[in-house]
């Protein structure tokens, strides 16, 4: 049974993140009939706003994100009613007592997502204790980044923690909103095709790939102290595959899916020195466009890494001696996120006295910015070969977009939100797995520190440094591409 909140309180509720994301999302589950009517929703940030400007600030930040075919203007007048204000300084204890007494009743519950500034977590996490809105009502949403490493990343939980016990605690990855990668699982464990190949008896290796065409888009100072490694591979990759890789769970309770998780990312194999290839954008072209170099980009210079390559493993029964490439960059050709199983090729070729030529079987499941699975298998030609056989690789597509016409493609902060907003942990990141990430990533930063590792140049508009190509290519692997 899930516990719905009466009302949702949005840190940051003026800033980027909020105007392309939040706002257009919570209209969309207002539009939809998802969320109660009586909900109602606060926004607090430093500007000082009324409730009137807060809502026209919401009513351009929908009319300029919002699809055209989305935009019903009483629509978006009843759900900017839901919208209420109040100005904080979430550095200044007192204010918390204004923001609980503008908000008022919270019997009825109490959600808040908090998308500030990591360096504010604790105080705002002791400011709303102190006004008394973190009762067993009360759940909190929390926005990445949580830390830049294991050591930050337990002060800042164990400061939530200290009011906020896991249960009423939500840590927000926005890729496991994504429907591709909810169906990620419905493939695995709603389809008795994949299940008993999914293990290193049929597959060779697994590929992620996370790829950007955009460079620093303004978030030149946290992206320099931060670099792919940290931004990209600590959460969203290194999700992707406990996703792919846990073993079924015995249902689809939050516990359940994230107690698998935890298991994979736990099983992670220390990552060997020639299996990482770290790089940085030079100055190229990306897709016509002449754009500057990183360096050019952030006006200094800089040894923080925009690209990262991985080869790693999961030592359990399941994987072992698979391998599992990992790769993120900025300045790369297009913008893709996808996952790609390779299977073995079939132990006996019984077309080779014909001429058939055999390629293994392939399964893209791809995540952005179309959502598809595809399955690359061989078929015959049709025709006549006298006593050939011409075989040919042709994909069994699924395409989430034609397969379900009548349905809209969602934000994944809809679908985070309303969990959010309903109580529902599946699709957040409980404690345990976010320290098992850090370790992990941790353990390469030091490898990094350890071997003076500087990251090595590769050109905007291509697929990362020469390197990258060679760490798949000793296995006898391409990336796909």
């Amino acid at each position: 049974m899930r516990d719905h909140s009466s009302t949702l309180l949005l840190f940051g509720a003026t800033g980027d993140l909020a105007r392309r994301m939040l706002l257009p999302s919570l209209y969309a589950l207002h539009a939809d009939g998802l969320i109660e009517p009586n909900l109602r929703i606060f926004g607090t940030a430093r500007s000082p706003l009324t409730d009137d400007a807060f809502r026209d600030m919401a009513r351009a930040a929908l009319c300029e994100f919002l699809p055209d075919d989305r935009k019903a203007e009483g629509l978006i007048d009843a759900f900017l009613l839901r919208l209420h204000y109040v100005a904080l300084d979430a550095s200044n204890p007192d204010g918390f007592a204004e923001l609980a007494a503008t908000i008022g009743d919270i019997s009825g519950g109490l959600s808040i997502f908090l998308s500030t500034a990591p360096s504010l977590f604790e105080a705002t996490i002791k400011g709303l204790h102190y006004a008394g809105l973190s009762g067993e009502n009360v759940r909190i949403g929390l926005e990445k980044p949580l830390g830049n490493d294991l050591a930050s990343s337990r002060h800042i939980n164990d400061a939530v923690n200290a009011v906020f016990p896991e249960k009423r605690t939500f840590r927000i990855d926005h890729y496991l909103g994504k429907e591709t990668v909810q169906n990620l699982m419905a493939l695995r464990f709603a389809n008795m095709l994949f299940e008993p190949l999914w293990n290193a008896n049929a597959i060779e290796h697994v590929q992620i790939t996370v790829s950007e065409t955009v460079g620093l888009e303004g978030r030149a100072g946290f992206y320099d102290d931060t670099g792919a490694l940290r931004d990209m591979v600590q959460n969203h990759m290194l999700q992707l595959l406990a996703l792919t890789a846990m073993e079924p769970p015995a249902s689809l309770d939050a516990t359940a899916i994230r107690d698998e998780k935890v298991k994979v990312l736990r099983a992670l194999r220390p990552v060997a020195e020639g299996d990482v290839v770290t790089g940085k954008y030079t100055e190229g072209a990306v897709q016509g466009d002449a754009v500057k170099s990183y360096e050019s980009d952030l006006g200094k210079a800089s040894d923080t890494e925009t690209f990262v390559a991985i080869k790693a493993y999961v030592d359990n029964w399941r994987w072992q001696g698979v391998p599992f490439f990992l790769r993120t960059g900025k300045r790369l050709p297009e913008r893709r996120s996808e996952i790609v199983i390779q299977f073995k090729p079939v132990p006996h070729n019984v077309f080779r006295d014909r001429g058939g030529k055999l390629e293994a079987n392939t399964l893209i499941i791809r995540l952005q910015p179309e959502e598809y699975v595809r399955l690359l298998v061989m078929a015959k030609e049709p025709g006549l070969d006298r006593g050939g056989v011409t075989l040919r690789e042709v994909p069994l597509d699924l395409s989430l977009t034609a397969a379900f016409a009548g349905s809209r493609r969602r934000i994944a902060y809809e679908r985070l939100l309303l969990d959010l907003i309903e109580g529902d942990q599946t699709l957040f990141v409980r404690r345990d797995e976010v320290e098992a990430q850090w370790a992990w990533i941790d353990a390469i930063r030091a490898l990094w520190n350890a071997t003076a590792l500087k990251p090595k140049a590769y050109g905007a508009g291509s697929w990362g440094p020469n390197a990258a190509i060679a760490l798949t290519e000793r296995d006898g692997v391409s990336w796909h591409e």
